[in-house]
């Protein structure tokens, strides 16, 4: 053996290489973190669904008393969520994905630590739950990307890694894929909505880390698809109007919920200004408020994800006319109250009451119609259009309907351009990056920037 290592010195070197601790400790936190990821989003996703399973308990059915109690819970649990968000979990307000866009850009780790850290992993599922049990109308899947990228930039830090925006993306690519059992969503999520800039090399950490989360989640929960398996086929021949519909109605309504959002988010930043968190509290109080009659008008439809609704629809039980403009109002007023959590859920239960309702005018199957709508507004809203029907074709199960979901987000996609040129996610992000910039001027001082 060692005459071997001498006639091979390559051989000796890489042995040793390999031996070496340098060599295999940030390999071992890196899956460790990857691992952690799958691990966290589950338990996340499980106490999201008994909070949502306890604020339905609790408010009863419709007619009684206590259906009337959100009236009373809901605003004071979101200004609960935007009083601990502000105090003690501040960086953890609003979905988490412009978070971790932000710290993609973001150079110095310090400014990066301000809006992913392991707090911010412990604020941002406890605010998200609560949010949930007080019946907002957000989701969970937006606050697993933050989670991830900070479990994962945390992983980096333990384990002496360099690439954090590698492993930023790594990380969120993980909570994507953990949180709807979706792995080749959370890699094109990562290359199209992430990484505009996206780097080759970075192909080993993405695969790595939706790989490890997606074996834990697997481990846990089992292999499932996020809304069952939907069942219908789409036939061009009959439905290609349909498609043109939900498309071009989808990206529409889709562009007007961004428009709106950035529009009451910057104006209520600017108002904010004099007395942040007070006047941040009225803002959580009115919107909670008028989340609570949006609900109570809807007969409790619009609370919490949305989840049961959208997987109705793709299984084909039609939706109300009007549940998909109540549920874009609902998710618009949580977005825009300053409280921790996600625009995906609804988002899709709102794509699925388009598609129902036009399913209902086009005479079509309601499921194929809510797939189609769910593409367009999914798409319309994030302006990520692989990511949009990838994401919903992996939900779903079926790939039958391939070609007509690409052509959804498309027309979903290029509609909305026409209407918001400023992608959702992107715009965000630029308000975490702003504000570490004012940080590090504030620190520096007059004259020393």
């Amino acid at each position: 053996m060692a005459g071997t290592s001498r006639k091979y010195p390559m051989l000796r070197r890489s042995r040793a290489m390999w031996g070496s601790r340098r060599v295999w400790q940030p390999r071992l936190v890196f899956w460790a973190g990857a691992l952690g990821i799958g691990v966290i989003s589950v338990l996340f996703a499980v106490l999201a669904d008994r909070a949502q399973e306890l604020f339905q308990l609790m408010t009863g059915d419709a007619g009684g008393w206590r259906f009337y109690l959100p009236l009373a819970i809901t605003p004071l649990g979101f200004v609960l969520c935007a009083w601990l968000a502000q105090t003690f979990f501040p960086g953890s307000q609003g979905s988490g994905i412009p978070q971790a866009i932000a710290a993609r850009h973001l150079r110095d780790d310090e400014d990066r630590s301000h809006i992913l850290s392991l707090k911010l992993v412990a604020g941002k599922i406890m605010l998200t739950i609560v949010g949930l049990f007080c019946g907002a109308s957000i989701g969970r899947e937006g606050p697993t990307v933050q989670v991830g990228a900070s479990l994962m930039l945390q992983a980096a830090r333990w384990g002496g890694m360099v690439q954090a925006r590698g492993l930023i993306l790594a990380g969120s690519a993980a909570g994507i894929a953990a949180a709807f059992n979706t792995p080749l969503a959370g890699i094109v999520f990562a290359i199209e909505e992430m990484g505009r800039t996206y780097e080759a090399r970075t192909n080993g950490l993405v695969l790595t880390a939706v790989i490890l989360a997606g074996l834990a989640s697997l481990g846990l929960l089992g292999n499932y698809t996020y809304f069952g398996v939907a069942r219908d086929t789409i036939s061009f021949a009959a439905e290609w109007p349909l498609v043109l519909a939900c498309g071009i109605i989808g990206g529409g309504f889709g562009a007007l919920f961004s428009l709106l959002a950035l529009k009451a988010t910057r104006r209520i930043r600017r108002w904010n200004t004099g007395q942040p968190l007070r006047r941040a509290l009225i803002v959580a109080a009115i919107c909670g408020l008028a989340v609570a009659v949006i609900g109570i008008a809807s007969g409790g439809l619009t609370f919490g994800t949305g989840y049961v609704q959208a997987r109705g629809a793709v299984e084909g039980t039609p939706l109300p006319w009007f549940f998909f403009a109540e549920k874009f109002l609902a998710g618009l007023l949580s977005m825009i109250s300053g409280i921790p959590g996600g625009i995906f859920a609804p988002s899709l239960a709102v794509g699925a009451g388009i598609g129902s309702s036009l399913g209902l005018l086009f005479g079509a199957s309601t499921g194929v119609a809510a797939l189609l709508g769910m593409a367009g507004y999914f798409a319309g809203v994030v302006q990520a259009p692989m990511t949009a029907f990838v994401i919903i074709l992996e939900m779903t199960g079926n790939h039958d309907n391939v070609i007509a979901l690409m052509l959804a987000s498309m027309l979903g996609y290029g509609t909305a351009r026409m209407i918001s040129h400023e992608p959702l996610y992107h715009a965000l992000s630029r308000v975490f990056i702003a504000e570490a910039i004012r940080r590090r001027r504030a620190e520096a001082g007059p004259g020393q920037v």
